[in-house]
């Protein structure tokens, strides 16, 4: 989720559920150490609890982000061995680790050895087309050795030749029961799932057998998904915010964000474009808020007319005559 899932898109999506852990966008160790900490490790405290996720292979340089990841406040430090984009794959990382476990493994010790907070790992079920269940496996079981007691498992292989980013989420077929079975063989471990979960029936189906469930890009395009997490699964009443009021709380950080960091306010608004997803007028609204013309309004003025422009569709349905 590289360049969706930013501070901003993580504020967002607290307003919707409470509990649910969110995780920052995948980022490079080295940017961390060398690119400027503060532009890459701050959040606000709002977006609680939330995780950081790291990209890289050198153990001592992991270690480092990880130690200042902790100091700012994030409750997981996640190592990804999931990303199959080419951007990745020159700098030795993401899902091209996978070749190396004894390398991962490393990795994950240096990171544990100087953080009290949890070091869990995302992955895939295999690489290229050798869909052998014994590579994940020695994988997992290697990497645990090190000190990983949570695994994140992108149930799709990764290609890495021939496929883009967006065709590696579609083209490699879903093997869900790869992940139940890694389950069922390291029964200690914490298992989550992720890949191709897009309703409340798919998920109950996978947590039946497992620990949890990573949400990506049905979480991003259909957002109000997530204000019936709290009370599916974990317990508590479910957020009493309509969707106005999540719109009206988002328009007043975006003030609060241009006034501290002078953030213009189409960068936070791009995150809530699917909050009223499946609803009349929604594609006018999301137009208004897309409308780059409007670049030099202020939020709250944008919000206004994107209202007035979904009414608007609103109140032309509600007064067509019913069918005979």
């Amino acid at each position: 989720m590289m360049d969706w899932t930013d501070r901003h898109c993580r504020y967002f999506h607290r307003l919707l559920s409470r509990h649910a852990l969110l995780y920052t966008e995948m980022v490079n160790a080295g940017a961390v150490l060398h690119g400027g900490t503060e532009r890459h490790l701050r959040f606000d405290a709002q977006e609680q609890p939330v995780a950081l996720q790291l990209g890289g292979c050198e153990p001592g340089d992991l270690a480092r982000a990880a130690r200042l990841g902790e100091a700012w406040g994030y409750r997981e430090i996640n190592l990804n061995c999931g990303c199959p984009s080419e951007r990745v794959q020159r700098g030795a990382f993401g899902a091209s680790l996978m070749k190396e476990p004894a390398l991962v493994a490393d990795c994950v010790k240096a990171m544990c050895d100087v953080v009290q907070v949890p070091v869990t790992v995302k992955h895939r079920v295999g690489l290229g087309r050798d869909e052998s269940y014994g590579f994940v496996r020695d994988f997992v079981g290697q990497v645990a050795d090190a000190g990983c007691k949570v695994f994140i498992v992108h149930a799709r292989n990764a290609w890495l030749e021939g496929l883009s980013p967006k065709q590696n989420r579609e083209i490699p077929p879903l093997r869900y029961e790869v992940v139940h079975r890694l389950k069922a063989d390291f029964p200690a471990l914490t298992f989550a799932i992720n890949g191709g979960l897009a309703s409340d029936e798919a998920l109950a189906e996978q947590l039946a057998g497992l620990d949890g469930a990573m949400i990506g890009r049905e979480a991003y395009h259909n957002p109000w998904w997530l204000a019936r997490w709290d009370a599916l699964y974990f317990g508590t009443s479910p957020q009493e915010l309509s969707r106005e009021d999540i719109e009206e709380t988002m328009v007043d950080y975006m003030e609060r964000e241009h006034a501290r960091y002078g953030t213009p306010w189409p960068s936070i608004a791009r995150h809530m474009l699917g909050l009223r997803h499946g609803l009349r007028g929604a594609r006018l609204w999301r137009q208004v808020w897309s409308d780059h013309h409007l670049k030099d309004w202020s939020a709250l003025a944008v919000m206004q007319r994107a209202r007035a422009a979904q009414e608007a569709v609103q109140a032309k349905v509600a007064n067509e005559p019913e069918p005979v």
